[in-house]
């Protein structure tokens, strides 16, 4: 008969070992019939385990702690972690390997445990096995049903994620509502989104993308390959992965991105189907990035473009083509699989790590974007791109450093039909200045929900500044690099240009005002000059795809010598409004040609018509577990009537993912409704709705409260 030790119980201490590991937000641990033990790498944690039959001798038995991650377990790949636990002290040694110490073994036997930094990140599981000292009785097994979770750990400085300032990370990793940069450069604004990090749902919908990828176990511990399995697994492009991406405006089989208010409900439906929920984009996509990495403890933080490039052709060049007639051509001569274009914004994620792959000082924030936009290594994703190596243009570091340059800093090149030219076309335009005008992100521990106090510019954190020999010098550095991009920049630049022309840019124009684009011209020469010029406003999707016309004008014009003048075109808000299309962007749009010297000259300027906020109205304070009335409402600005109107209200700990259906609205009526939300948890809290309908989108608010403990 063995004698070997008969465990009972391994008990977790899941709630009390959470303070010290910062993950006592996480839901997991609170279930009340399974708590879910949630631990950091690189931190002790305290593990209790109960006998049935004796205690514990250290002289006499002998006690393995087998962790184990994955199918096939396995101690040289990482995979597998064995404990021996004896009298002896264990040295954390930088917790580079899996280690116990006995606590105290008066009764059960109480350890502290500790998982190395590089341990995998994900669901682990716990073996003991226990025989006796110089016995040859096979060790008795048990097998705890309870599984765990180890996540990375950025507090701890031998973590491949450690962040230096730590305090940051109160806000890169335990922060779980944000705000989201979207709009054109001029009329951007801060959108509220809720992270929800901390939400049941989250870590085992992280874990499913984990399962659909194609990264094996042994590599989950290394932030470099999970960040780019993240960009590639939040969209559905290649592996059914959390979200379908759209940008048509035909959103009635799903949700429309414009109605989501953060994360949560994405990956609920996404962990309960198994399937890619509809629909996302960028900033969507963006959301749910920054809430499966702050979950498994990666630092990160959603990164908006103002003008941001699409290099379809890897040219570090957005180009754009136009006839003999000044129309513009509806592909690219020269990459007739796909067309550059220029998204009003674009957003990404940053996320922070050490790049050991890299050489030393290109560590720090790494850029990866999710939006499915150009295959690398075959399939839809990009980064982790060193921000240091995109300012710097390396455009040899991996990942994708050449195409989040182009997105930051491509240079914009017109193209005129000119059957001269050995490419057909002559180069008649070329602006350095217009991609990348601001880059945004949320500042740290500030959140404004009435305005844009809390946002933070960190354009000089990817280029040097526009114009400066630094910033020229990074975009030549990456050319080099690139050979269809040398092709392009070793062209010379057009010929006699002594016609000025400026387009007036637009910024905030309320939904229902007109509008007007206007074009200022000065002559520098001593001769006169006849112009012929186009302009035009066009609605457009955020993405740079055009919708509608909305209106356009021939003028010509006789410039005397030294003379300055004004052309103008005026649009009516009856002339636009029809013709809007989701979010309300348009684009103005100028070309004008000087017939004596064929100089060409074009711009364009994208502005958005700005729609009413919703107003919440709650108390600033409010008592923690009771319901609390909260009234929302706005004006509808439209003179139509509004049809399939709905709310969607979220926020941590106050409110989950709540959709209120709502009846048909009059032009211009009042919208108002009324809920309730109950406080989990005091403290200062936030409240997240939006507003969808048919006719009208995009609708949305926040508010911040602040939830007071019981006083009874």
């Amino acid at each position: 008969m063995s004698n070997n030790l008969e465990v009972e119980v391994v008990y977790f201490y899941a709630r009390e070992n959470s303070k010290s590991h910062k993950t006592d937000k996480f839901e997991l641990i609170y279930d009340e019939e399974n708590p879910i033990p949630i631990f950091r790498r690189g931190i002790k944690f305290t593990l209790a385990l109960r006998f049935k039959n004796k205690s514990f001798d250290p002289q006499r038995d002998q006690l393995r702690l087998i962790f184990n991650f994955g199918p096939k377990p396995n101690v040289i790949k990482g995979t597998r972690g064995v404990i021996k636990v004896t009298k002896e002290r264990t040295p954390t040694n930088d917790f580079k390997f899996w280690g116990a110490n006995i606590l105290d073994l008066s009764s059960d036997l109480i350890l502290e445990v500790w998982a190395p930094t590089s341990a995998p990140v994900g669901i682990w599981t716990l073996q003991v096995e226990s025989s006796i000292v110089n016995s040859s009785i096979p060790p008795s097994v048990y097998n705890h049903e309870g599984d765990f979770y180890i996540l990375f750990n950025p507090w701890n400085c031998h973590d491949l994620v450690y962040m230096p300032e730590e305090r940051l990370l109160d806000e890169y990793v335990l922060t779980d509502v944000g705000k989201i940069w979207v709009g054109p450069y001029g009329s951007s604004r801060g959108r509220e989104w809720v992270f929800g990090q901390f939400d049941a749902c989250v870590l085992p919908a992280a874990m499913l993308m984990f399962e659909k990828s194609d990264l094996p176990p042994a590599s989950r511990g290394d932030p470099i390959k999970v960040s780019r399995m993240i960009s590639k697994l939040v969209n559905s492009n290649d592996d059914d992965g959390v979200l379908v991406g759209r940008w048509d405006g035909e959103y009635d089989d799903g949700t429309a991105p414009s109605a989501w208010t953060g994360s949560v409900q994405i990956l609920q439906e996404f962990l309960d189907t198994q399937s890619p929920v509809s629909y996302g984009q960028c900033w969507v996509f963006s959301g749910v990035v920054s809430t499966v990495c702050r979950a498994l403890g990666i630092p990160s933080r959603v990164v908006s473009n103002l003008v941001s490039a699409h290099d379809a052709n890897a040219s570090l060049t957005v180009d754009k083509y136009y006839n003999i007639d000044n129309e513009e051509m509806d592909y690219d001569p020269n990459n007739p699989m796909g067309e550059d274009s220029i998204w009003n914004f674009h957003v990404w994620n940053d996320v922070w790590m050490a790049r050991p792959d890299l050489p030393h000082g290109y560590g720090g924030w790494q850029a990866i974007d999710a939006t499915p936009q150009e295959t690398s290594s075959g399939y839809y994703q990009c980064g982790p791109s060193s921000l240091e190596a995109i300012k710097k243009g390396q455009v040899g570091f991996n990942y994708d450093v050449a195409f989040m340059v182009a997105s930051v800093n491509a240079d914009v090149m017109r193209w005129k039909e000119d059957n001269t030219r050995e490419l057909g076309f002559a180069r008649i335009y070329s602006n350095k200045y217009h991609v990348g005008r601001t880059i945004l992100t949320k500042q740290a521990f500030i959140f404004d929900p009435n305005g844009d106090q809390d946002r933070e510019d960190v354009t000089l954190q990817y280029k040097p500044p526009e114009g400066s020999k630094a910033e020229r010098l990074s975009l030549y550095n990456a050319v080099r690099g690139t050979e269809l991009a040398k092709s392009f920049f070793a062209l010379p630049d057009p010929g006699l240009e002594d016609v000025e022309f400026d387009l007036e840019e637009l910024e905030r124009i309320k939904i229902g005002e007109g509008f007007c684009v206007v074009v200022h011209m000065k002559n520098r020469s001593d001769k006169v000059r006849n112009i012929k010029a186009l302009l035009s406003a066009t609605s457009v999707f955020y993405n740079g795809v055009k919708a509608s016309l909305i209106k356009k004008e021939d003028i010509e014009v006789v410039l005397q010598p030294k003379s300055q003048e004004t052309i103008r075109m005026t649009v009516k808000a009856d002339e636009y409004l029809e013709k809007l299309v989701e979010y309300s962007n348009l684009k103005l749009y100028a070309i004008a040609s000087v017939q004596e010297t064929r100089q060409t000259w074009t711009d364009e300027d994208d502005f958005e018509v700005l729609k009413p906020k919703i107003d919440i109205r709650i108390p600033p304070e409010i008592p923690i577990g009771k319901p609390t009335p909260v009234t929302l409402r706005f004006v509808n600005p439209l003179k139509k009537i509004l049809t399939n109107c709905r709310f969607n209200l979220s926020g941590p700990t106050l409110i989950r993912n709540q959709v209120i259906r709502y009846s048909d609205v009059k032009p211009g009526g009042l919208v108002k409704i009324n809920a309730d939300i109950t406080p989990k948890i005091a403290g200062e809290q936030i409240l997240v709705a939006t507003f969808s309908s048919k006719q009208l989108i995009d609708i949305r608010g926040s508010a911040k409260v602040e939830v007071l403990e019981d006083e009874e």
